[in-house]
């Protein structure tokens, strides 16, 4: 009778070869050493070819876990008045955005669904100017934070992708707004969340954060609403 559950030295092989994905020629070069590169396993993973894709989702997702609990609170933490929803929520979603990012646009609308539904939920928004042209519009987003204006600039950024326009739209205070925008406050906060978006092995954005969960990309409305509902704070 064959099992459909791999025995413990093929679970052992597909281990050593999810490191071997993962840590690049010196997982390779173990795999090999370790004797486990053989027929058995090329042709369990032939036929399996969706275990080593979860299996490195895993431990990519273990590892992130691992550097968000590293960070410790300082995350969650918002800029004053970057914020989108409840400013004093108890559930906490991080979003490490950029205004050229159209996947970071396509974002908005799960976002405000989600505060729309959760009177407790803050949404802090972490400004990481990585495309070019980013970092004026980051800056000036911070500055209307400072004018607590952040919203209104934050959705008309993405709406006219126009900084002036969106400025307007804001009513912002631009003299005061330019001033604020060029500050070395705005300058450390943009240093900062690139230095917290590195050290929790953020690549691009839309990047995501709540509780003890970090994701990447743009992974929706359902994916956001499950990671909150995992029942994880900001503390």
């Amino acid at each position: 009778m064959t099992s459909s559950t791999p025995s413990f030295s093929l679970r052992q092989a597909l281990l050593t070869a999810a490191i071997a994905l993962v840590f690049g020629f010196a997982g390779a070069a173990l795999w090999s050493l370790s004797g486990l590169a053989d027929s058995r396993t090329r042709d369990y993973l032939l036929g399996n070819p969706d275990l080593l894709p979860q299996m490195v989702q895993a431990y990519e997702a273990q590892e992130a876990e691992k550097r968000l609990a590293a960070l410790g609170p300082e995350v969650f933490v918002e800029y004053p008045g970057a914020v989108m929803g409840n400013p004093k929520g108890t559930r906490v979603l991080v979003e490490f955005s950029d205004y050229n990012c159209t996947y970071c646009a396509a974002s908005l609308k799960d976002v405000d669904r989600l505060v729309a539904e959760d009177s407790d939920l803050k949404v802090v928004i972490r400004e990481i100017p990585l495309q070019n042209g980013s970092e004026a519009s980051a800056r000036m987003a911070l500055a209307a934070a400072m004018q607590g204006k952040y919203r209104a600039f934050h959705d008309a950024m993405f709406r006219t992708r126009d900084i002036a326009a969106a400025a307007e739209a804001a009513g912002l205070d631009m003299a005061q707004a330019e001033r604020d925008a060029a500050s070395q406050a705005v300058s450390i906060e943009l240093a900062r969340n690139i230095e917290l978006a590195r050290e929790l092995g953020f690549a691009g954005t839309p990047s995501w954060v709540t509780g003890r969960k970090a994701m990447e990309g743009a992974v929706g409305y359902d994916q956001l609403k499950a990671a909150l509902a995992g029942g994880d704070t900001a503390g």
